[in-house]
Formats: C-alpha cells, structure tokens, sequence
C-alpha cells in the first residue's frame, strides 16, 4: 500500500493512492495515518479494503491535490550521521564504528513538495536525499531478526541541514538540522510489501536540473532492521516515529568549491518506488 495524508496544512485527511493513480479517502476508516493505525493490527485492516469502494478525492496528487507529511503525530525524529562509506568519504570522514545518531525536531515537518525556508542567518544551507523507516509496532530492546516487523513503511526524507549551524558553532549536530521545514516526508508512505529491495534503491538528488547525489542504498553501512534494533536499545520506539538513515554522496558540503542552497532555487529528490518531492527555496527572512 502507498498511504498518504491529503489537504490543507495541519488539516490533512488520511489517504492511499490506488493503482490508477487516484487519490482514495480513508477519513471514515481511520482518524489519520498514525498511532494505532500504523501497526500490524491497523495496516491488516487497511490492506483488506478494496481501494475501489473508497471515495476519490478530486484532483491529481503533487499538482493540484497538496499532499501533507505520509505520517502524522511523529513522536520521535532520528537521524543517522555519515552512513553511506561514499558520503563519509566525500566530507573527508571515516565510518563510524557505531552509527552517529542526532535529532530533528518534528517542528522541522513539511509536506514532500512544499516550500523549503532557509533560516535567518544562514550561509550553508545544504541537501540530503534519504530514506525513512517509519515505525509500525513499538518496542524497545528489539532483535534485529525481528526489525521489519516493527517497521510500517518506507518513504523518502530530505534531511536539510545548516552545515555552520551543525558543525562550525560548536555543540551538536541538532541545531543545524532542525530548523522549521528541514524535514519534507512523503508522498507516500509504501509498506514493506511493496518497497521493493529497500537494500538496493536508486536515490537522486537535483538542484534546478543538475543531479547532485545520484546513490543507491547498497552503500549504506549500518542497514534499515539493524538501525531499528541499535536505536530501541537506547530509547523506546513508538508507532509513527521515523528514522532517517543517512544519505550518499554529493552533498553540496563536500562539493569543491562547496555549493549551498539558494533563494529562487528548486530541489527535486526520489527513491525508487518510494516515490518523488519538490521543493521550491524561499531566501532567508532578515
């Protein structure tokens, strides 16, 4: 299944998209794709439906139909640092020997395709095409076995970062990666049945046209079920809560001379079957 939130910002309705493309209405099923409706018990329900007896919602997802973020209620927005060995390698850093882990706020949560703003004072704003592993069923202590399990879906993540926010001014990482709109999630959410290979996906990345990242998901180093397993050893995780797991190379930080992002500019990012975002770059308010 692809499960998507539609409409207004903070008013979105729960959703999938059917094989014809056609945005179905899930709002007298379920209250929203989050919570409960996330774990085994709610994804088996949902998948019984025949999307054909569903309402349609007029309009065409990404142009005339805004889709909001695939999952509402994110508690907890983690992130894992220098994961793929050819974007370690680009900014000049080794692999770690256990993954990095930081945070972005859930204040950081947009819809795939809007507006990305870059914040007051900011000089390097940066990209970063990533894949999410949204949490189905909590727990904590997790066996890597059992992972994908405790995994609802997939979907794509454009980890924005402010590299002179997260690596110049001391501190952590946090603070130069979750600024308001450094966390676009979706279109969709796709389930594990129909993600494909989630070990072998093409990943890209453009800037009004030029492809910067063009990666694939088979040089991450630390893979998606033994992320899920590390993380619930440090901290419970909870249905809605999403992991992005780090993004391959081509970043405009380790690009000689270094490119960052500007006002005017428009990004473009997918992951194979997972679907694609855009974004328009507002300049920074003063």
């Amino acid at each position: 299944m692809k499960l998507l939130r539609y409409g207004p910002a903070g008013r979105e309705k729960p959703g999938l998209l059917d094989s014809d493309g056609l945005v179905r209405d899930l709002s007298a099923i379920v209250p929203d794709i989050a919570g409960a409706t996330l774990g085994r018990d709610g994804l088996a329900r949902l998948r019984a439906i025949d999307p054909a007896t569903l309402p349609v919602v007029p309009g065409t997802p990404q142009k005339d139909l805004r889709l909001g973020p695939c999952v509402g209620a994110i508690g907890k927005f983690v992130c894992i640092g220098l994961n793929y060995a050819d974007h370690a390698a680009e900014t000049g850093a080794t692999v770690p020997p256990e993954p990095v882990v930081f945070n972005k706020w859930t204040s950081a949560v947009i819809g795939p395709d809007d507006d990305v703003q870059i914040p007051r004072g900011s000089k390097k704003t940066d990209w970063e095409v990533e894949l999410a592993v949204v949490i189905g069923t909590g727990g904590a202590y997790i066996e890597e076995a059992d992972a994908i399990k405790h995994v609802a879906g997939f979907a794509v993540v454009n980890d924005l970062s402010e590299r002179e926010f997260q690596i110049e001014r001391s501190g952590t990482w946090d603070k130069g990666k979750g600024c308001d709109t450094f966390g676009p999630i979706g279109p969709w959410l796709v389930t594990p049945d129909e993600a494909g290979d989630i070990e072998d996906l093409k990943m890209w990345l453009e800037v009004d046209g030029e492809r910067m990242q063009n990666g694939s998901t088979r040089t991450m180093v630390y893979k998606a079920p033994f992320l899920v397993a590390y993380l619930s050893r440090f901290m419970s995780l909870q249905p809605g809560d999403v992991i992005s797991t780090g993004t391959p190379p081509g970043v405009g930080m380790g690009m000689k001379p270094q490119r960052f992002l500007r006002g005017g500019e428009t990004m473009r990012l997918g992951i194979d079957g997972l679907g694609v975002q855009t974004q328009k770059v507002l300049a920074a308010k003063e």
